[in-house]
């Protein structure tokens, strides 16, 4: 079975449904066919139900309209092998009283099957659902600047009329398939990973491959590693190494979290002071203040706590100095190669040169992934130099025409991300202008959240914000709470209109790209810098900055924005 490759509802070849269809969780709820709602929200994700529960508080009418069938947002859809969250608890949760006062991880990175718990849970004590539209995938919206509303269009055939709306569609909502030929030739299973069935797959005893090396096809080959047993192969067909670092799980009891649920307020709230949105930054001190063996010992501190400390906890010019990261690399290597025992294996897993900057693309956490590359049946293909020419009956055929026999793909080639979802809707603003039209040559918005000539249309974590520089929540709930604000003061001033001015989109492309520009994110080709075209998309100034700038912008009556 072949899943198409179109990027709408997700169907297999065979007319199967990868997502059984559930009712409209609101059938609109009696909403009047000429009734205007306050706000459309689209997308049941995290940013999602966070803007809905604060317009709700505010006594806004305000409907959440999604594609899928629940609520959940990607991980509604994140049901491959080894999908689990990598924000350390408790950061990555919304700091919902209602929500944290009663809920309990089992672990300080919940997979998907605990994130769905997660939000049925959420649903209990929110009723969001009863404000939700499901099965609704929205295409068109369209604004009117006489009546100053919008009409959101959807494929269900449902139209919405609202003053507002806010795309929570996040950063990886349209799927990214390379331009191989044959995808329809080959006879076997393929999966894209945000595709998979629900019933799961069977790989036991099977020849599969896992295209790509992002966080996801980390995940999926380290898991199916371990389900395909002795008689079973395993390919990874690898591009760029994932410089990926230790998970170093931590699994926790109720009791145990209850005794730290008192604190829970106060740590959501430290979230908004470090860059990323965790609880932890880079250290003040710098590499070569550090001895060799300080500096080892310090490195090996890090290691052991695991997560993104050896990344985001590290000296503070580890990612700013090209020395200073190779230092970085060369302890990340050595480690990685302690554990692979076949040198041509470690040498493309973890290359004696560093492949580019540490932390210039965003790396995964592993748990036994380079271990599982000493079994004999578990291996790594090279496609920087030999990449896949084609798709066959039975398997893939590289350029030098070398033939691997397949049962199974499984393709982790991620998204274009940042703006594809964004750019997947045809949105109309004044004078019937297109923003991907818009946005064809480049990325233009005020604060991340706003475009001009679109006026009452948001979007949250999406470009030139902290995104994917950030831990999700920790930048949604900033976003949503402005956005809220927004609404609140327009309508205690009796204002229909605001709309960002093209001089202050200018400005605010203008810092993005300076604030990275001597980063290794800003440096490294990857998709933090979107598809086409090439350009910064992610706003590198920190959480606490970028909210403060955001509090200010309001403070200021909106500077920066017309408002009518």
């Amino acid at each position: 079975m072949l899943l198409r490759r179109e990027l709408g509802r997700t169907e297999a070849s065979s007319g199967e449904s990868v997502s059984e269809p559930a009712a409209h969780g609101s059938n609109v709820n009696g909403l009047d066919e000429d009734e205007t709602l306050d706000m459309v929200i689209v997308g049941a994700g995290f940013a999602g139900i966070w803007l809905l529960n604060r317009l709700r508080q505010r006594g806004f009418k305000a409907k959440i309209v999604e594609a899928g069938s629940d609520l959940g947002g990607i991980w509604y859809w994140n049901r491959y092998p080894g999908a689990r969250v990598d924000s350390q608890y408790p950061v990555y949760a919304l700091s919902i009283p209602e929500v944290y006062d009663d809920w309990t991880w089992s672990s300080h990175y919940p997979d998907h099957n605990e994130l769905r718990e997660y939000f049925r849970f959420v649903d209990e004590r929110l009723h969001i659902k009863k404000d939700c539209v499901f099965n609704a995938k929205v295409t068109d919206a369209i604004w009117d600047d006489a009546q100053c509303v919008w009409s959101i269009r959807c494929d269900s055939g449902q139209t919405f009329r609202t003053k507002f709306w806010t795309a929570c569609t996040g950063f990886a909502a349209k799927r990214y398939f390379p331009d191989w030929p044959g995808y329809e030739d080959f006879k076997g299973t393929m999966f894209h990973s945000s595709f998979w069935p629900k019933e799961g797959v069977d790989v036991k005893g099977k020849r599969v491959a896992v295209i790509g090396t992002g966080a996801t096809g980390v995940q999926i080959t380290q898991e199916w590693c371990r389900e395909i047993g002795d008689n079973g192969h395993l390919e990874m067909f690898q591009r760029t190494p994932n410089l990926a670092c230790p998970m170093n799980q931590v699994y926790m009891t109720k009791e145990e979290q209850k005794k730290l649920s008192k604190g829970l307020p106060e740590r959501f709230a430290d979230r908004n002071k470090h860059y990323n949105g965790f609880l932890y930054q880079w250290r003040e001190n710098l590499t070569y203040d550090h001895s060799p063996e300080e500096r080892e010992e310090f490195y090996r501190m890090l290691w052991k706590l695991g997560g993104f400390r050896f990344l985001m906890n590290n000296y503070y010019d580890m990612t700013r100095n090209a020395t200073a990261n190779q230092e970085a690399y060369n302890f990340w290597r050595d480690r990685v190669r302690e554990r692979v025992k076949d040198p041509r294996k470690g040498e493309l897993l973890a290359p004696t040169e560093r492949p580019h900057l540490f932390g210039g693309k965003r790396l995964s956490l592993e748990q036994d992934f380079y271990d599982q590359f000493n079994k004999p049946n578990v291996d790594v293909v090279d496609v920087r130099t030999n990449p896949i020419d084609r798709f066959v009956s039975d398997g893939i055929v590289r350029k030098d025409g070398t033939h691997h026999k397949l049962d199974m793909i499984a393709l982790a080639t991620g998204f274009d991300s940042i703006t594809g979802g964004l750019k997947d809707m045809s949105v109309s603003g004044i004078d019937g202008e297109q923003m991907s039209e818009k946005w064809r040559l480049g990325t233009w918005t005020y604060l991340g959240i706003s475009t001009a000539r679109f006026p009452n249309f948001f979007f949250t974590y999406g470009p030139q914000a902290p995104t994917a520089f950030s831990n999700g929540p920790s930048c949604i709930e900033i976003q949503g709470d402005w956005i809220a604000d927004v609404l609140s003061d327009m309508r205690d001033k009796k204002l229909r209109k605001i709309d960002a001015d093209p001089q202050a989109e200018a400005e605010w492309k203008e810092l993005v790209n300076d604030l990275i520009k001597d980063t290794p994110r800003g440096s490294v080709d990857s998709w933090y810098n979107g598809s086409k075209p090439r350009e910064h998309l992610n706003y590198a100034g920190g959480i606490p900055r970028y909210k403060k700038t955001l509090e200010e912008v309001r403070a200021n009556d909106y500077d920066g924005f017309h408002m009518s």
